[in-house]
Parts: C-alpha cells; sequence; structure tokens
C-alpha cells in the first residue's frame, strides 16, 4: 500500500471515533485532499464550518504532532500529481481576490526564509569541493527548471572551462549528451514539482557510470534525492500554475558566489579579459555626459 493510500486507510479506520466536527473534516480531505493540503487550519475549519481548534485536534486524533504536520504529510503525498487545473484551482482558492503582487512575493520571501533555516551547510561545502575537483561539469534541468538550469550554466562558464550544460527536448537526446559521464565527473541535475521524468532518468544513468550526482530539489523524498550523492534542498511553491523558483535561484546564487570565491584569482583574470573583448566589440551600451550633434541627429 502506498503512503497516500495508507494516510486515506488510517481516515477511514478512525471514522468510528471521530466526533462530528471532525468526520466533517475527514470527509473533506477524502473528497478533495488535493486542496485541504494547502490550507492553514482556520481556512480549513471555515470551509467544513467547525472551529480551528477542532482541526488542531483532528490531527493530534490521526497521530501527528498538530496541524502543520499533518498538512505537511498531505503535501508530500501528492506533490507529483497535482494536474494544471488542479494548481490553477488551488490558486484561485488561495489568493482569491486578495492583493496578488503583496501574497506573491510574501509567499517567495517566506520559502527563501524557509530555505536558509533548513539548508545543510556542511553539505552546502560538500558539494562546493565535489564540483571543484570534477573533470567535467554537467548541468541538466527541463522545462521550467530549464531556466534555472540556463542561469548556472552561464556563470558557471565563466569560472570553469569544463561545463557542458545538457540541453535536451527528448530523453534519448539528453542520453546523448551525458553518454560519456564517467567517475571523474559531476552532474548538477535541477527539478521541482511536477518533477521531471528525463531529468531522474539521467541522474541514475550518471549514477550508474560511477559519477558524482548533484541534485538541486525542493525535498528529500523527491526522486532525484534518491540518485544523489549530495542534494541541495530549497523550497518552492507547486501549489500555483507557475513554479515559484526564487528560493532554488536564490541558492544557485549562493553556489555561484561561493564557487567564484574558491577561484577568485582565475576569475579576475576571465573578468579582466572580458572587458577588453567588451570593449572592443561593444558588448554592452555605453553612456556618455556629452552627446555629440551626429547622435542628436540619429535620435
Amino acid at each position: 500500500m502506498d503512503k497516500k493510500q495508507d494516510l486515506i486507510s488510517r481516515i477511514q479506520s478512525s471514522m468510528t471515533k471521530f466526533s462530528k466536527g471532525q468526520k466533517l473534516i475527514a470527509n473533506y480531505i477524502l473528497n478533495h485532499y488535493d486542496k485541504a493540503a494547502f490550507m492553514t487550519a482556520a481556512r480549513l475549519g471555515s470551509v467544513v464550518g467547525i472551529s480551528e481548534s477542532t482541526v488542531v485536534r483532528f490531527a493530534t486524533e490521526l497521530g501527528y504532532d498538530g496541524y502543520p504536520k499533518l498538512q505537511k504529510a498531505l503535501q508530500e503525498l501528492i506533490r507529483t500529481k497535482l494536474t494544471a487545473v488542479q494548481r490553477m484551482e488551488i490558486t484561485s482558492d488561495r489568493i482569491g481576490d486578495h492583493d496578488i503582487l503583496s501574497t506573491v512575493l510574501q509567499a517567495d520571501m517566506d520559502k527563501i526564509r524557509l530555505t536558509l533555516e533548513e539548508i545543510d551547510k556542511d553539505g552546502f561545502e560538500n558539494i562546493i569541493e565535489t564540483i571543484l575537483k570534477a573533470n567535467k561539469i554537467y548541468i541538466l534541468g527541463v522545462r521550467s527548471s530549464a531556466a534555472l538550469a540556463s542561469f548556472l550554466g552561464f556563470y558557471f562558464n565563466l569560472i570553469f572551462d569544463n561545463v557542458r550544460l545538457v540541453h535536451t527536448t527528448s530523453v534519448s537526446e539528453m542520453f546523448e549528451q551525458v553518454l560519456r559521464v564517467d567517475a571523474n565527473d559531476v552532474v548538477i541535475g535541477i527539478s521541482f514539482p511536477r518533477y521531471s521524468r528525463r531529468t531522474v532518468k539521467a541522474l541514475q544513468y550518471a549514477k550508474d557510470q560511477g559519477s558524482k550526482v548533484v541534485a538541486i530539489t525542493d525535498s528529500q523524498l523527491s526522486p532525484l534525492a534518491a540518485y544523489a550523492d549530495h542534494t541541495i534542498i530549497a523550497r518552492s511553491d507547486m501549489a500555483s500554475f507557475v513554479d515559484s523558483l526564487v528560493a532554488p535561484l536564490s541558492v544557485i546564487n549562493a553556489l555561484i558566489v561561493a564557487l567564484g570565491m574558491r577561484k577568485k584569482d582565475e576569475v579576475y583574470q576571465t573578468f579582466e579579459h572580458l572587458e577588453h573583448i567588451w570593449e572592443e566589440y561593444q558588448v554592452y551600451e555605453k553612456y556618455s555626459d556629452e552627446i555629440t550633434e551626429d547622435e542628436i541627429q540619429k535620435v
């Protein structure tokens, strides 16, 4: 029996000893567990018409140390199961007519705060060492995580000369690009709910070849973590049709800065060289305090 069915079975088997109010909660969860997983105790109580304290007692009755533990269990169980339509419905339910700008930015701030509180700093340092020792560095992320992979790849290419950003639209293409990975390499896989099967399979292959695998994901229960030697956990919000990847991007930024500082002299020389190239080939727009007559006429 899988975990979801185990939790559902616990609720069903406890029905006879629940109070009237607790039965209302139980029935709502059984029929709408995808929505209940993202409701506060107060919100859930309001929806089913009972008090917040009854919701808290319901969680305790099921053996959880408070409602947040039950809520987290529900969220973990449905992490890969929410469809885009369900996510849209949850977004509407959570935000409604509230100030969307403030609500979304506050939620992103909370994700960064939780990530900082929970991140394994020793593990982070171990990842730095693993990457520094690698012969080749492979970076892969698809769908919404492709933006994170591209950002990481862009800056890694300024720090290292052994980086390969895996671009792919199919499973076969991904395997073709990581075909020669070996024990001297490191493969960095990035994926958040709904997890990419292509990324998981590629990490499995890399692990089988003896490569060091680094997963950047949202939970130790993520399928990426099963094949990772090192895992960076960054909170994401999948209860929306838009993936919130602010915290993962912040962690990736920290990873880039940490590695840049470890290779400070080489990075300094690289940027010094690049500045000359950018100047010579006019890569960036330059502004002057004085505007020439020709420039005025062009405007």
